[in-house]
């Protein structure tokens, strides 16, 4: 029989980010705005057993709920990730994150003569084209942005 151990407490109010890909945890702290100066309780997982995924992350956010706008952004490096809203340690509400299928003001072109790169007003828009892998395409210059290329960009 399989050790049945909890590694990782749980929270009495906040946020758990579960089915992060593996490696991908830290990568949706610096998305969060989240580093050394949290005033709150943190845990991550990284390279946890999952039976789904093999292997995955975990983010566990003490006190803290999450902006549809982050949520967004978590969609765009993690796309099969859930969302746990918690509450009195029971989950209140569970969403699997969908990337939007448009993301204006989340992430800037690459493209460094792209309109949106010149200082002018205007908000960078992409299209989603493609969701597994996620691919995104910018309104203005058109460039096709994935992978790494998303993940530095993200505003």
């Amino acid at each position: 029989m399989p050790n049945m151990e909890l590694k990782i407490e749980k929270i009495r109010n906040g946020t758990v980010i579960d089915h992060i890909p593996s490696g991908m945890a830290l990568k949706v702290l610096k998305i969060l705005d989240i580093d050394e100066n949290v005033k709150t309780t943190l845990s991550i997982g990284i390279h946890v057993s999952s039976g789904k995924l093999g292997y995955k992350d975990i983010v566990k956010i003490e006190d803290r709920y999450l902006a549809s706008k982050e949520i967004a952004k978590i969609a765009l490096i993690a796309p099969n990730a859930t969302v746990n809203k918690i509450k009195d340690y029971e989950v209140i509400e569970k969403y699997t994150v969908t990337p939007p299928s448009e993301i204006i003001g989340i992430v800037k072109c690459s493209n460094p003569a792209c309109v949106t790169n010149a200082k002018e007003p205007i908000s960078p828009e992409f299209y989603v084209i493609s969701t597994n892998p996620i691919r995104i395409k910018c309104k203005y210059c058109e460039r096709e942005m994935e992978g790494k290329d998303i993940i530095q960009n993200i505003i």
